[in-house]
């Protein structure tokens, strides 16, 4: 295993079995106990464990969002693929909020070479943006939280009430057919929710983990999401629900 191979194998197995021993995790990944320890050492960094005697522990209880550094490391390919099916579905010189998240990061990376006015919910998707001279950003303001860099308070809140958007590009820790979309932190649903209300249109992006999930705080319901992007099976019971309730479902192109 390479080091990011070893980093999403060891957070992977502290989520299901909560422990591992330095001598556990050596022998599983065929890594020296000394790489090991480093790892840890980087992951402790990054919030997504404790490092105790002998090993290290979760520190990623159920109902919190895995810290950002965790969640970069996870499914690039996917969501590269996703990012490039929902540019497709935009057209030049749409105005477009882009939210929070990894997946969102990846979706600003793919609008190169493309014409949009883009107001991102976070600094990392506004870095990327402005490296793509089709693009005019329009920065929502306000404080932003540490790590996820996302925009919180009643600035950006006040600045959705203010414009008025083609297009929402959601993303959701959570999307369920009955509970609609919903994320973890509260602060940042207050701006997706007034994000939601400034669009015309709302496309939600979602890895198929998020599928059936809730997490505490509810966005919005399905009925204001216009359509969803996911790389969920297309026989999965979720996608099913979601269709049969009159939910657009698309997938990747390439899938």
């Amino acid at each position: 295993m390479n080091v990011m191979e070893r980093h999403k194998f060891v957070v992977s197995l502290l989520m299901q079995q909560n422990r591992a021993t330095v001598a556990e995790l050596a022998q599983a990944t065929g890594a020296s106990e000394m790489t090991i320890r480093r790892d840890l050492e980087v992951l402790e960094s990054r919030g997504a464990l404790r490092r105790v005697r002998g090993g290290a522990v979760s520190n990623l209880p159920g109902g919190v969002e895995p810290p950002y550094a965790i969640r970069a490391m996870s499914g690039a390919q996917a969501k590269e693929r996703l990012a490039r099916t929902v540019v497709a579905l935009l057209t030049d010189g749409e105005t477009v909020a882009l939210d929070t998240g990894t997946t969102a990061v990846a979706i600003a990376k793919a609008m190169a070479d493309r014409q949009f006015t883009v107001t991102p919910l976070s600094l990392h998707a506004a870095f990327a943006l402005s490296a793509h001279p089709g693009i005019h950003l329009l920065m929502p303001g306000g404080q932003v939280r540490p790590e996820e860099l996302s925009f919180y308070g009643q600035t950006p809140v006040q600045t959705f009430k203010d414009l008025c958007f083609d297009t929402f590009v959601l993303g959701c820790c959570g999307v369920d057919p009955v509970q609609g979309a919903t994320a973890y932190n509260l602060e940042d649903v207050q701006v997706k929710r007034a994000a939601v209300a400034a669009a015309q249109r709302v496309v939600l992006v979602a890895t198929a983990d998020k599928l059936g999930r809730a997490a505490l705080g509810r966005i919005c319901s399905m009925e204001q999401i216009a359509l969803i992007v996911t790389d969920a099976p297309d026989d999965s019971p979720v996608v099913k629900e979601l269709r049969d309730r009159g939910v657009e479902v698309v997938h990747p192109a390439d899938d």
